[in-house]
């Protein structure tokens, strides 16, 4: 089987983390847009006191875990079809 929502999700997510890191999101818009761990860690407690290496892979787990599901189900409804 192939995962290519897996390795488009990884890689978009491993930009993502890159653009953060350069510089030109110097108030971290597009990465707390676009970070489900940012989303979740904001709401329970202060976001700067996590290490922000912490939150780029935590950041490139959630892309590939979301984009493994995502293969999954592709994978499954071209089987059931094929039943």
């Amino acid at each position: 089987m192939r995962y290519p929502v897996t390795i488009a999700a990884v890689a978009l997510s491993i930009i993502l983390c890159l653009f953060n890191s350069t510089g030109y999101d110097p108030h971290n818009l597009f990465f707390f847009m676009f970070s489900p761990p940012a989303w979740i860690s904001d709401v329970f407690y202060d976001i700067h006191a996590t290490p922000i290496v912490v939150m780029y892979a935590l950041t490139i787990v959630c892309y590939a875990v979301i984009g493994y599901v995502c293969d999954r189900l592709i994978a499954a409804d071209r089987k059931r079809r094929r039943a």
